[in-house]
């Protein structure tokens, strides 16, 4: 018996996605609950699971096609488990033969995990590999961010060296890699320019002397056996922001779409902006006010892996209050964020500088220094407010013992 799956509503307001990779092909057994297929919305990239076993008969969406909410994405003859008497032969015979893409791929990366990776390429050239039965990953990308062009899979195949990267080719012959303005890249683009185009933006910055908070770190650290529960500064800086936030919940607001009320939260979802494969995206920790250094830490380090492997779910990307931009884990001191609406305001972290300061004997000492940017919504900010605001965020990070006061 033949059935159709139909694609469920996976997101609040969802109604279409962009069919990104079949990680099973037509012909294929498939096991109940196995990803048939990635998808990619305007929030995140959702992995569609087979809700029976059987043997994927026919796609009704190519890669880099749209799919419909509520259509048909593809069908299966379901096996005698599931209903049918009459697929189990097949089932069988395809299963002696032909093993699934799944079970393959999950075989390559116990074997060989080192290559794992999630591969930058158009639909088109994913075509090619798969017809010429070539592992995409192996394949060495030239385009940006690695991606994987029609030229370096063509001459993967005919034994040829990789090809060179665009930037070093002669002007006359560059090739050019159109990439479309879509997905993740698309909501951050269509986000930024309603926050920078709506909200009347002001900025703020200050240094702060984090020496005190990096020491207590590296303390609490050696004293944990567990390298899992090893703390983060960005844990650092979350938890105590939420605390200055307790004194400061103007902070903690949205400004609804017509610009005439403030929605003031007890909770504290603080965003972090993550650079994932897809583009930005902030994902958020929720309920930090009511969380442990320790809890922080490991949620920051669940949302930051997630959203490297371009798999944060759309619960993780929606309701932040405030969020922090940490730029400073890439390079730069300084910088001007986008507030990202409708929250009041966002900080960008800059790298640890070592630098030399003045202690309180008017000795010159080397003290580790981050610069804070803050940029706020002046409808409902000041630059008064923001400056106490960090004063405090400030005292708690360079007198870290201060905390110990506010902790719950």
């Amino acid at each position: 018996m033949k059935e159709d799956f139909i694609l469920p509503d996976i997101g609040e307001g969802i109604v279409e996605c962009e069919l990104v990779e079949w990680l099973a092909q037509e012909g294929d057994v498939i096991e109940e609950d196995q990803a048939i297929a990635d998808v990619q919305t305007d929030k995140a990239l959702v992995q569609i699971p087979a809700k029976h076993a059987g043997v994927l008969v026919k796609h009704y969406v190519k890669e880099g096609e749209i799919a419909k909410v509520h259509a048909p994405l593809f069908q299966i003859e379901l096996s005698a488990s599931a209903g049918s008497t009459e697929a189990e032969p097949a089932a069988e015979e395809k299963q002696e033969t032909k093993p699934s893409k799944v079970e393959a791929v999950t075989q390559s990366l116990k074997t060989e995990p080192s290559t794992s990776r999630k591969v930058l390429a158009t639909p088109a050239v994913r075509r090619i590999a798969r017809e010429q039965d070539v592992d995409i990953a192996q394949v060495p990308g030239t385009g940006p961010n690695g991606r994987v062009l029609k030229e370096d899979m063509l001459n993967f195949v005919e034994g040829g060296q990789p090809a060179v990267s665009a930037n070093a080719t002669p002007a006359a012959e560059s090739a050019v890699d159109i990439i479309p303005i879509k997905g993740i890249r698309a909501a951050m683009a269509k986000q930024m320019l309603h926050s920078v185009s709506t909200i009347p933006h002001f900025t703020f910055a200050e240094e702060v002397d984090i020496t005190a908070a990096n020491e207590m770190r590296r303390t609490l650290n050696e004293a944990s056996e567990d390298s899992e529960q090893k703390l983060t500064l960005m844990a650092i800086l979350v938890k105590s922001l939420s605390l200055a936030l307790k004194e400061f919940p103007i902070i903690n607001s949205h400004v609804n779409d017509a610009g005439t009320e403030i929605h003031q939260f007890s909770d504290h979802n603080i965003g972090m902006a993550v650079d994932s494969p897809m583009g930005l995206m902030v994902p958020n920790i929720k309920g930090v006010n009511r969380m442990s250094l320790a809890e922080v830490s490991a949620e920051i380090k669940r949302l930051t892996k997630a959203g490297r492997a371009g798999r944060l779910s759309p619960a993780d990307l929606k309701g932040g209050t405030v969020t922090i931009s940490n730029i400073g884990s890439i390079g730069g001191t300084v910088t001007t964020p986008i507030v990202n609406a409708p929250e009041v305001a966002i900080v960008g972290i800059g790298r640890i500088q070592s630098l030399p300061r003045f202690d309180s004997s008017g000795q010159v000492v080397a003290r580790e220094i981050i610069q804070t940017s803050w940029s706020g919504d002046h409808r409902v900010l000041d630059g008064g407010t923001i400056a106490r605001f960090n004063n405090r965020w400030k005292q708690f990070l360079e007198s870290p013992m201060t905390m110990m006061m506010t902790l719950k």
